[in-house]
């Protein structure tokens, strides 16, 4: 149709924009009349617009009608048209709704009378996929990709010009003062009113000081959730497509990132650090300048309160409006989130997020003060308390006790120490909690110091006092603010308002006081005394080391760490992968718990290697009085070797009375290997698919776990065979089917027997631990050792993962399946992470091996690798760990269960004991594992304080095997992170 309106809107003309009150009926004879498409219309939400889909006869969608708002003129339709067009044919791999087109190639446009004036109406390519609209969890991969999509979008635009563009809307950023100003009245309650009123006027202060180096350019301006399409299938959702140009203009062009970002706001789970991916993103395709760096939170802050108001005053408005009601709540919580923090702490975190961030922290030092904070007082006569995860004193778990800071200085001072100073910017973990489902505030953003005697306050330079009151004193001198906060009991000696000099007395303190010291910039908000990591960078810049007041050096060791992870990469080869995208710094354990150098907390359920929990004491005393004494190889002759190996073998049933030490899990089962095939003198070997059992040659050539190598069975040497996987689960066999899977091993092991090539070994895992701690169907092991046997072989049990205790009922795998194997293959538990494996087999097969030559293991059997055996069995026992699995094993499967019932995505919960699996699927009757739901699972629970990782050949089972030492409150944290990770990811439903 001609273009012949060339009126554009001025939202300010206009006391309001109710959406054109259509009925679906009339949608569809639109459609069919003036569009030539016939269709069923079903109504969609919009704030200003009415919109439906159009389903074909056959039910699937075929394209969306959209009648625009009357207000709204042709020209600008057109505009909005040619910017879908350009971005589609710039911008191939984004999917775009451009208008369709009739036969003729002229658009489906109409025009079509409303009750508020005639609307242009056409029809628009429908996006397959959905939006991200809602209130689940976006992932850190989705909030990049919204970033990403945005920058192409911003690109593809940045040349465009239309006199379509030239509108006032209310939506446009520029004028975000003037909306709020017209429409506050509509926001329900004063205190709203007046804190989108104050958010509004300090945003818009800092933009206006920058709005002239900010470039404009026309925008899309509404890349929201809403807006933006996933592709069809991924998971998690990852938008390709774009929709509903109802905003463009033409306007400073980082509000198309503003947008954006205040969108997923409202997400379950989304703290405003969570939206940094997008900027990161945005800022690799379209660079921001210094300028839009420094305006983006405050735009963010401006869309968030333009929402507010915007949304309120169209639910009064256009009562019959059921999307803008729904949004309210939403709006608000946009709101909350981006005025969550200090503007100048957000326009940090932004800029560190572009690397555009300044130096690091100031430090008292830039403005010289002139005198030292405490008369008389030196450094050397101040001990330095380190809490950090380094820290010594943070041993046998100090750091879960909130007496332990006092009780240190207290010692310090007790040793002579005329004060105790902590250190600024540096993580306390006595302030980290055990189980917590969100980082919490850590970071000091100044020092505290504990007097050991008298000590006189003093103005370090010429200043004025800001505030004096009992137990704390604020004065500011040169551009930074002083805070000093001390019991209330102390009168400060100077008053509010007053000039004080340089060495002017502040306070008089008596020995035993405490005293907190702070410096900020003085026209910057005052700053928590502790936050939270993800902010301490926004925080910090806003404050200054004090130490350069007490004499004290700078620490400028606490960005050294940011490239720690590039230098793994260079030194460390990279085959050797690290958990998670972006890993926590982890530097101490202690039991059940990790630490990172932030002062986070994780709850580790991945740890089988340390059965006894991290740090044990019992360990590290044993291993420090052996390593003073003796270390070296087992061919000395000492005891603690005898005495170790006498107890392992004692855990073995007849004839396992003979061991030998190794150093790890490949190595024994490596070595298990080769007795069988010497003892057997036949060199072929049977072992189950699916499963994993070291690098070593001879344990990686029986290894067939696609996920720890792809080409795992295309790759076997000839003299490895493989039977079914026994998997009752998800195998060929399932549920009461599986006893097929004995049968038919017997038939391959025959086999082989009949082709002159029988097997010398047999090779599995008792309990199937790589597949998700599935257990083999009851007699599977009996027949399928029995045929190996009857054909002259051995059997090898790989216990490296299910061994010592870990399935609660039975020490060893193989007790399950009631057999006793030829050769048994340990690791992992048996040295609580120091490396310490062993192969148990009967002395005769030992003896068979001296016709291969000697075996000689450095380590293996070591003065402290025996020692370490003797005390984690030692330990195991008197701690009753394997009771311990049995007792918490089972809540934690009950809980488990419980959730099974209510989610539909976990399709079993398998394992005994604590080591249990949960196996994520998409379809119960197909069982199609769900492997980017679980890889994203595991991403949102380590944001929620705990550490799971995947196993499988699918990556779809979340494996639960942590110290056997975790408790039963541990292990309902655990099951209430994976409830709440799960509902926000959308898997919250039932079947």
């Amino acid at each position: 149709m001609p273009t012949d309106d060339c009126r554009t809107i001025d939202f300010f003309t206009e006391d309001a924009l109710p959406a054109p009150r259509v009925a679906p009926a009339e949608a569809e004879r639109i459609a069919a009349e003036h569009l030539d498409i016939t269709a069923r219309a079903q109504a969609l939400g919009s704030q200003q617009d009415a919109n439906f889909l159009l389903h074909a006869d056959d039910g699937t969608p075929a394209a969306i009608l959209k009648i625009a708002n009357p207000a709204f003129g042709t020209v600008e339709i057109d505009a909005q048209d040619a910017a879908a067009d350009l971005i589609a044919s710039a911008r191939p791999e984004l999917r775009i709704a451009t208008v369709l087109r009739r036969p003729d190639g002229s658009p489906r446009r109409t025009t079509v009378d409303t009750e508020n004036g005639p609307a242009v109406a056409r029809v628009l390519r429908y996006l397959p996929g959905g939006t991200l609209s809602g209130p689940r969890h976006l992932s850190p991969g989705t909030v990049a990709a919204m970033g990403t999509v945005a920058a192409k979008v911003s690109t593809a635009l940045r040349d465009f010009r239309h006199p379509g563009l030239d509108r006032v809307l209310q939506w446009d950023l520029q004028h975000a003062d003037r909306v709020v100003a017209k429409l506050a009245g509509h926001i329900d309650g004063p205190d709203r009113r007046a804190a989108v009123q104050a958010a509004t006027a300090e945003a818009w202060t800092r933009v206006q000081k920058l709005a002239s180096a900010l470039p404009s350019q026309a925008v899309h301006l509404d890349l929201t959730d809403d807006n933006l399409i996933r592709c069809p299938d991924t998971r998690p959702p990852m938008p390709n497509g774009v929709i509903d140009f109802g905003d463009a203009s033409t306007s400073w062009a980082v509000g198309e990132l503003a947008v954006s970002l205040s969108s997923m706001l409202h997400h379950d789970g989304i703290d405003p650090h969570h939206v940094l991916p997008a900027v990161r993103a945005f800022h690799a395709v379209r660079p921001l300048s210094p300028e839009e760096a420094e305006a983006l939170w405050p735009l963010v802050v401006l869309r968030a309160a333009v929402l507010v108001a915007s949304g309120r005053q169209q639910a009064a408005v256009d009562e019959d409006n059921a999307y803008a009601k729904a949004a309210l709540d939403r709006e608000w919580r946009i709101f909350e989130q981006a005025t969550w923090l200090p503007l100048p702490v957000m326009i940090r975190l932004v800029r560190d997020a572009t690397g555009m961030a300044d130096a690091p922290a100031r430090t008292a030092q830039a403005d010289a003060p002139v005198r030292p904070l405490l008369r008389d007082l030196v450094a050397g006569d101040i001990t330095l308390l380190d809490l950090s995860t380094d820290a010594e004193s943070m041993d046998h778990g100090a750091w879960m006790d909130a007496s332990t800071e006092a009780r240190l200085a207290a010692s310090a001072l007790a040793d002579g120490a005329a004060a105790v100073a902590t250190r600024y910017a540096h993580a306390r973990l006595t302030r980290t909690p055990a189980l917590s489902a969100v980082s919490t505030p850590t970071v000091p953003t100044g020092i505290d110091l504990w007097l050991g005697r008298d000590a006189v306050v003093q103005a370090p330079a010429a200043g004025r006092v800001l505030a004096a009151a009992p137990g704390r004193v604020e004065l500011t001198y040169g551009a930074q603010a002083l805070s000093l906060s001390f019991p209330r009991a102390v009168q400060p000696v100077v008053s509010t308002g007053a000039t004080v000099q340089a060495g002017e007395d502040i306070a008089h303190l008596s020995s035993g006081a405490s005293v907190h010291v702070a410096l900020r910039a003085a026209d910057g908000p005052a700053a928590p005394r502790l936050v939270r990591p993800e902010y301490a960078a926004g925080w910090l810049a806003l404050t200054a080391d004090p130490a350069p007041l007490l004499g004290l050096p700078v620490d400028c060791d606490r960005t050294r760490e940011r490239d720690l992870l590039d230098r793994r990469d260079a030194a460390f080869a990279t085959v050797q992968e690290h958990y998670y995208a972006n890993p926590p710094r982890i530097e101490r354990g202690w039991r059940h718990h990790l630490l990172s150098t932030d002062g986070r907390s994780y709850l580790d359920i991945v740890n089988n290697v340390t059965p006894l929990g991290h740090a044990h004491p019992r360990v590290e005393q044993a291993v420090s009085r052996q390593l003073r004494r003796l270390n070296t190889n087992s061919r000395f002759h000492y005891a603690s070797v005898v005495e170790f190996t006498e107890r392992l073998a004692a855990l073995l049933p007849d004839p396992l009375d003979t061991v030998f030490l190794v150093n790890s899990g490949s190595e024994a089962v490596d070595l298990g290997l080769r007795l069988a095939i010497g003892a057997s003198g036949r060199h072929d070997v049977v072992a189950l698919r699916e499963a994993y059992h070291g690098w070593t040659y001879a344990s990686d050539a029986v290894s067939t776990s696609l996920q720890d190598n792809p080409n795992a069975l295309a790759t076997r040497p000839s003299w490895v065979h493989t039977v079914d996987s026994p998997n009752s689960y998800r195998g060929r066999h399932r549920g009461s089917d599986a006893v097929r899977y004995g049968p038919e091993a017997v038939a391959v092991i025959d086999e082989l027997a009949a082709a002159g090539r029988p097997a010398g070994a047999f090779i599995g895992e008792t309990f199937y631990g790589n597949a998700g701690g599935v257990a083999l169907p009851d007699g599977y092991l009996a027949e399928v050792y029995a045929a190996v046997r009857r054909h002259g072989g051995l059997t090898v049990a790989d216990e490296v993962q299910v061994g010592y205790g870990r399935l609660g009922h039975w020490f060893w795998g193989f007790e399950q399946q009631q057999v006793v194997p030829d050769i048994v293959c340990v690791a992992k538990a048996m040295g609580n992470g120091h490396p310490l494996g062993a192969v148990i087999t009967s002395k005769e097969v030992a003896d068979r091996y001296r016709e291969q030559g000697y075996f000689f293991s450095s380590t293996g059997g070591s003065p402290v690798s025996s020692v370490v055996g003797l005390t984690v069995l030692d330990t195991l026992r008197d701690e009753d760990l394997q009771g311990n699995a049995v007792r918490v094993g089972g809540h934690l499967k009950r809980r488990l269960e419980a959730l099974a019932d209510r989610c539909s995505i976990i399709g079993a919960v398998h394992g005994s004991g604590l080591y249990l699996g949960l196996e994520l699927i998409r379809d119960r009757n197909t069982l199609e594992p769900a492997t980017e739901e679980t890889a994203e699972l595991c991403d949102r629970m380590l944001d929620l304080g705990v550490i799971v990782q995947p196993t499988g050949d699918h990556l779809n089972i979340l494996k639960i095997k942590p110290p056997l030492c975790i408790d039963t409150t541990a292990a309902d944290f655990f099951a209430d992170m994976l409830d709440l990770a799960l509902i926000q990811l959308g898997h919250g439903h039932t079947w």
